[in-house]
């Protein structure tokens, strides 16, 4: 009995899986990739306005290569890898490459923007009013998020912004401020009166020409022209104060300097080699302190990583004994650290630090004012047992696991070859337990040398190094110095030195963490 064909060309398929020919599975597809490139234009829109030229083509490159893949039957292994590589390229390639240039660069407090920045903002710093301005109605108006001016002058509306000097837009015959400006929305006095600071702190250039001066306003409904008494000079280079005949030319260090030293507060960012890895090694003002905090940070990373490590060790070969009795109540209690957020644990142990009213002095010191987080050895044994506190939870965790898995039999052997408890620990315990956890100690002591939690909500790096600058610590490391010297807590911000101190700071974690994976083979050779 021959069985029917059935002609599938001919088989329509199934409602649910079809609309009007597309698959509803090209139609999620559709909008989730209508989503991205919304998203992405947004991206690219943006770069364009900042002129960021290498992350605009960055930006386009990953827009279409996501629409080629994901529109394409061809490129299958890439939909599944293409996502990971653009956060991978996004948010650490780029990441560690952009650090890598501000690390070459004096990029920092004084020198955040470009030259033309620095000139605007050193004529701004000096400007004063015109003596024969007269004073113009004047509207404060927004455009795509940006504010400006727009004033009456002579029966002509014009209109302007910081990075857009005036320009006539129309015509008027009132000479009070303009009520509408073509393109421009303008703002209420309400609005004016919520945002008065960025008002009177807004400069319209009058024209291309820097030294025309600029328009700016003190209450919001009229304006005057300023004038600065420094002179850009673009093809000298200069600027010149015409009050004192000083003239400040521009120097490579990314500053305007005059002949006796003098250098205006307001500088750019240039690149400047290697500077500042040299300032880390040859600066006689942070030799010494970036010496001590350097030395911490390997005891530091070290200690953290070993006691903790041999505590959790110990507890777990005690607490794995089948004798004990109530070990699972007492192994939940010793884990109960490591169940607390660690911010919150170092606060909580900074205020029972505290030399006057915590409570290790009053009820475990009698009462004595014993200074833990004045005193530089007292801080850092302090802030060392809570980092054990709250770590030795998980080596407990692992070593009882590692040693759960231990194999009997060769437990038993070394029992009947008279091998006592101290000589399975060193011979048998110890190395089978160190294969097992060695990636995981190599990974603590990493995470140990850049733990900046603990150290900054403890007590933030302190006691301060006396003549030390960007306020280190005697209980600062490495990662928290950095924290200091980018001025993100307050003072003054050096970018590039932080940057330049974060590469080294890499360099030696992946030579250190390369060190140790090549010594754990010899241990699982020897397992």
């Amino acid at each position: 009995m021959s069985v029917p064909q059935v002609d599938r060309k001919s088989t329509p398929e199934p409602h649910a899986r079809r609309w009007n020919g597309i698959g509803w599975g090209f139609l999620v597809k559709l909008g989730i990739m209508a989503v991205i490139n919304a998203f992405g234009l947004l991206g690219i829109i943006a770069a364009f306005q900042a002129e960021s030229w290498r992350i605009l083509a960055v930006a386009v490159l990953l827009l279409l290569a996501a629409d080629i893949v994901y529109f394409t039957k061809r490129a299958l292994p890439l939909k599944y890898l293409l996502p990971g590589l653009a956060f991978l390229l996004i948010f650490q390639v780029f990441i560690f490459a952009y650090t890598a240039y501000i690390a070459f660069t004096n990029y920092g407090a004084g020198h955040v923007g470009s030259q033309e920045q620095a000139v605007q903002a050193a004529l701004i710093q000096g400007e004063r009013r015109v003596d024969d301005s007269p004073t113009y109605p004047l509207s404060i108006i927004e455009q795509g998020g940006t504010y400006g001016f727009a004033i009456v002058d002579d029966g002509e509306i014009k209109a302007g912004s910081p990075d857009q000097p005036l320009e006539v837009i129309g015509e008027t015959t009132s000479t009070s401020a303009p009520k509408e400006v073509p393109g421009w929305n303008v703002l209420s006095i309400n609005q004016i009166l919520s945002m008065q600071d960025e008002i009177t702190a807004l400069r319209v250039p009058v024209s291309d020409d820097p030294n025309d001066g600029s328009i700016r306003t003190r209450d919001g409904s009229s304006g005057a022209v300023y004038i600065s008494n420094l002179v850009w000079d673009e093809s000298a280079q200069t600027i010149t104060d015409t009050s004192t005949d000083t003239v400040y030319r521009a120097t490579d260090a990314g500053l305007f300097t005059s002949d006796d030293g003098q250098s205006l507060p307001t500088g750019w960012v240039v690149t400047v080699g290697l500077d500042n890895f040299l300032r880390l090694f040859t600066d006689s003002s942070m030799i010494q302190p970036l010496a001590l905090v350097t030395a911490w940070t390997f005891a530091w990373a070290f200690l953290s990583v070993a006691v903790p490590f041999a505590m959790g060790l110990v507890l777990a070969i005690i607490y794995n004994d089948e004798r004990l009795k109530g070990r699972k109540i007492l192994r939940t209690l010793f884990i109960l650290p490591y169940a607390f957020p660690a911010f919150m644990s170092a606060l909580l142990w900074r205020g029972m630090f505290n030399s006057e009213f915590g409570v290790i002095n009053e009820f475990f010191f009698g009462g004595a004012s014993i200074d833990w987080l004045g005193d530089p050895w007292l801080a850092r044994f302090a802030v060392l047992f809570v980092n054990v506190w709250l770590t030795f939870p998980y080596f407990f965790l692992v070593c009882t696991g590692a040693i759960q898995a231990l194999p009997a039999d060769a437990l038993e052997a070394a029992e009947i070859d008279g091998a006592g408890s101290f000589r399975k620990l060193r011979s048998i315990i110890l190395p089978l337990v160190l294969v097992a956890t060695a990636p995981l100690l190599i990974s603590s002591f990493a995470f140990s040398f850049n733990n900046f939690t603990i150290i900054y909500m403890f007590n933030s790096g302190g006691p301060v190094i006396p003549g030390a600058p960007y306020t280190l610590g005697y209980t600062d490391i490495l990662i928290s110095a950095i924290w200091d010297i980018s001025g993100v807590s307050g003072g003054k911000a050096d970018y590039g030195l932080a940057s330049a101190l974060s590469i080294l700071v890499f360099f030696v974690v992946a030579i250190i963490s390369a060190i140790a994976f090549r010594q754990t083979k010899k241990l699982e050779e020897y397992s």
